[in-house]
C-alpha cells in the first residue's frame, strides 16, 4: 500500500521541554538495561542465581524482570534491545528448564495470576518481531495447550480443569510450601484464613497449632486445587496472540467460548462474576455453594485485584477479536459490582489487605476521606476497602472508547477526595498508578502532566541504577523478587505520551497501544532518534499527536499508526503547517515570527508517513474510524 507522506515545516524554535526530557529518558533507558544485564545476568542470558528451585513452585519472578524490556523496544529503545531481549528469554527459559519450572518451554503448571506476568515477555517479544518464526511457532504452540482436545480444558463443560495447569496439564493441589498452611506465613496474614469454614480455625492464631496448620493446608489442596477458577480467564491472553499471527479460527472460537462461558456464569449469579466452579461444572461446588471462594478469588487473598484483572484482560482480548462493545461486559461487571458498595473514608485509619501501595500513591492525600470500594467478600459480605485501582477501568475506556467506560470514569473523579492532577514519585510492581494525572491532561486540565511524568520517570530510573550501584546480596539466598524490584526500564510514561495508551495489564494482558510507529529508514518498530511524541487528546474518532525533531542535521521519517495491530483507518489528518520565512536574515538578530495554518489530508489507510527535517514539528489530529480490519501483529 501506497502511503501518504507529510512533511513536517513548523520550525522548532525553543525546543520544548517535554520532548527534550523524552529523549533523554530513551538514553537514559538504554543505558540502564544494559547496566542490569551486566551485573545480573550471565553469558547465555539467564539471571545469576545460586538457590534452589526447591524453595518456590512458579517460574513468574526470573522472566518478570525483563517484562517490560519488548515494550521500550517497540518505542524506539536501542537497535540490539530485541536481540538482546530475546537473549534473556531463551537464558531464562533454559534456567527455569533445569529447576524443573518447565515442560517444553511453558510453565509445568501454575495459577494464572502469576502465569500472566511470566508471560508478558513473551507476548511483548511476539508483537515486537513478528517475523521471528520460532516465537511464531511457540506462540501457536502455548495456545494449543488450551485448545478444545487438550489435556487442561473440558470441552463438554467449558472449563479449565484446575487452577494450576500448563504444559503438564491440570495440576491438582497447590504449591509445596502451603501444604502446612501455618501462622508463620507472615506475607499472607493481610489477607487472613483462605477457608473460613472449617471448624476449630476462626483466626489466623488458630494457625498456630500444627493439627490446624495442617488441615488447613489439606482442605486448600482439596478445595482451592481442583476445579476451574475465574483468573484462568488469563489463559485467553494466549489463544488470541497465536491469532494475531494468521487469524486462525481455532484460537478465536476457543476464547471467545470460554470467555462466554464466564460471562454466562456471571448473568446466572446476578450480574457478578463468579470466582469458582467444581469439577462438574457447578459455581460453588467445592465452597458449600458459595460464588466467592476460589483461589485468587473475591474472599482470598487479592479479590478484584486478581479478578478484576483477570476479568478486564478478558475484556479486552474479546473486544480485539470481535471489535464489539457488548464483548467489554466481563470486565464491566466486577467494577461496577463493587463500585455500588462504595464508602467515603481516608485510606490512613482504615483497614485494609494493601495499604502501603495506597500510602505511595496517595501521598500526603491519604489522610482525605476518598471513595473506597470493597475488594473481597465471604460469608460475612464485602470488605477490604480500598481506593479504586483505576488500571482496570481505564483500559475499558481505552479499548471501546465507549461513553459508559468514560463516565464510569468521571463518576470515579467526582468522587475521589485526592488531586488527580499531582504526578508522585513512586514506582509499584505493576508499574503503573499515575493513570489519574494521565487522564487529566487527556481532558485538558493537567498541561503539566508531560514534563512532571518525564522527570518522575528519569528519577525512578536514577534511582534504579543507585540500588544496582549499591547492591551487594549473596545471591545464594536472595528473594527470587530480587530483580524485578531492580529492573530499571520503565515504559508506563512513554506507552502514556507517546502512544496515548495505559501501562499493560500485568496480570497477563496483551497490548493494543492508541498508535504505532515505525523508523521508516531503518525498517523496524518505534520513534527513530532525535524524534519526540505527544500524545494529547484521545477521542472516540481520533487522537492527536505532536511529532519533534530535536535533531540539528538529519531528516527523519516516521511511519504513524493508528492501532498497535494495524486495525484502524486514518480517513484523514487534519496539520499544521508553516508559511515560508524561515530562518530569515542573517543580519537579523532574531528569527521572524512564524505563520502556522492548518491544512486537511486525505489519508485513506491504517498509516501515514512523516518526513521531519531537522528542528521541525507537526501537530497531526488524526481523524479515524475503529475496526476497519481485522488486527493482527504487524510487521515493517
Amino acid at each position: 500500500m501506497t502511503l501518504r507522506e507529510i512533511k513536517a515545516t513548523v520550525p522548532l524554535g525553543a525546543p520544548p521541554v517535554w520532548a527534550v526530557l523524552e529523549r533523554r529518558l530513551f538514553d537514559a533507558l538504554d543505558e540502564a538495561w544494559r547496566a542490569f544485564a551486566a551485573r545480573y545476568c550471565g553469558p547465555d542470558g539467564r539471571l545469576i542465581y545460586h538457590g534452589q528451585g526447591e524453595e518456590r513452585d512458579g517460574a513468574d519472578d526470573f522472566y518478570e524482570a525483563f517484562f517490560n524490556w519488548p515494550a521500550l523496544y517497540q518505542l524506539g529503545g536501542a537497535d540490539d534491545l530485541l536481540d538482546a531481549t530475546k537473549h534473556h528469554w531463551e537464558g531464562v527459559t533454559a534456567q527455569l528448564t533445569e529447576l524443573g519450572y518447565l515442560v517444553d518451554e511453558f510453565e509445568r503448571g501454575y495459577d494464572w495470576f502469576h502465569q500472566g506476568e511470566s508471560l508478558l515477555l513473551f507476548y511483548g517479544i511476539c508483537a515486537a518481531d513478528p517475523r521471528d518464526e520460532r516465537f511464531r511457532d511457540l506462540a501457536r504452540r502455548f495456545a494449543g495447550l488450551y485448545l478444545p482436545g487438550s489435556a487442561n480444558y473440558d470441552a463438554e463443560l467449558d472449563l479449565i480443569r484446575a487452577p494450576h495447569n500448563g504444559a503438564g496439564g491440570p495440576r491438582y493441589g497447590l504449591q509445596r510450601e502451603w501444604a502446612s498452611y501455618h501462622a508463620d506465613l507472615e506475607s499472607m496474614r493481610p489477607y487472613g484464613l483462605p477457608l473460613r469454614d472449617l471448624p476449630g480455625i476462626t483466626a489466623w492464631a488458630d494457625l498456630a497449632d500444627p493439627g490446624n496448620a495442617g488441615r488447613m493446608g489439606a482442605a486448600m489442596s482439596e478445595r482451592l486445587g481442583r476445579g476451574d477458577v475465574a483468573i484462568n480467564l488469563a489463559a485467553t491472553s494466549l489463544a488470541v496472540n497465536a491469532w494475531l499471527y494468521d487469524g486462525d479460527d481455532r484460537y478465536r472460537d476457543w476464547a471467545l467460548r470460554y470467555i462466554g462461558a464466564w460471562q454466562e456464569r456471571a448473568a446466572a449469579n446476578h450480574g457478578v462474576l463468579p470466582d469458582n466452579v467444581g469439577p462438574s461444572g457447578k459455581v460453588g461446588e467445592l465452597h458449600g455453594g458459595r460464588w466467592y471462594g476460589g483461589i485468587y478469588g473475591w474472599q482470598w487473598p487479592h479479590g478484584l485485584y486478581s479478578v478484576g484483572a483477570a476479568a478486564a484482560i478478558a475484556a479486552v482480548n474479546a473486544h480485539l477479536l470481535t471489535g464489539d462493545q457488548a464483548a467489554l461486559a466481563i470486565g464491566r461487571d466486577p467494577l461496577d459490582t463493587v463500585y455500588g458498595h462504595a464508602r467515603q473514608a481516608p485510606v490512613t485509619g482504615t483497614e485494609m489487605s494493601t495499604s502501603d501501595r495506597w500510602l505511595a500513591e496517595l501521598g500526603e492525600e491519604a489522610g482525605r476521606p476518598t471513595m473506597l470500594v470493597p475488594n473481597r467478600h465471604d460469608d460475612r459480605g464485602w470488605f477490604d476497602f480500598q481506593p479504586p485501582q483505576l488500571g482496570l477501568p481505564v483500559w475499558l475506556w481505552h479499548t471501546g472508547l465507549a461513553e459508559q467506560d468514560a463516565d464510569r470514569i468521571d463518576r470515579l473523579r467526582a468522587a475521589s477526595g485526592y488531586d488527580w492532577t499531582t504526578v508522585r514519585a513512586f514506582r509499584n510492581k505493576e508499574e503503573a498508578g499515575h493513570e489519574a494525572p494521565w487522564l487529566e491532561f487527556l481532558r485538558g486540565a493537567n498541561p503539566g502532566f508531560p514534563e512532571a511524568m518525564l522527570a518522575t520517570a528519569l528519577g525512578q530510573v536514577q534511582r534504579r541504577m543507585a540500588l544496582i550501584d549499591a547492591d551487594h546480596a549473596d545471591l545464594s539466598t536472595i528473594h527470587v523478587h530480587h530483580w524485578q524490584r531492580l529492573n530499571p526500564v520503565l515504559t508506563e510514561a512513554l506507552l502514556q505520551l507517546v502512544t496515548g495508551t495505559p501501562q499493560v495489564l500485568y496480570n497477563g494482558g496483551l497490548l493494543p497501544a492508541r498508535l504505532a510507529y515505525f523508523d521508516a529508514d531503518r525498517h523496524r518498530p518505534g520513534l527513530p532518534a532525535d524524534v519526540a511524541a505527544l500524545v494529547d487528546s484521545v477521542r472516540p474518532d481520533g487522537v492527536r499527536v505532536e511529532l519533534v525533531n530535536l535533531g540539528l542535521s538529519r531528516t527523519r521519517r516516521v511511519v504513524v499508526q493508528a492501532g498497535a495491530f494495524g486495525e484502524h483507518d486514518i480517513d484523514r489528518a487534519v496539520v499544521t503547517g508553516a508559511e515560508p520565512g524561515y530562518p530569515g536574515d542573517p543580519r537579523s538578530y532574531t528569527a521572524p515570527p512564524i505563520t502556522e495554518a492548518e491544512r486537511e489530508v486525505v489519508v485513506g489507510g491504517p498509516r501515514l508517513l512523516v518526513e521531519l527535517p531537522p528542528g521541525r514539528r507537526i501537530r497531526l489530529d488524526l481523524h479515524t474510524t475503529a475496526r476497519v480490519r481485522t488486527p493482527s501483529h504487524q510487521h515493517y
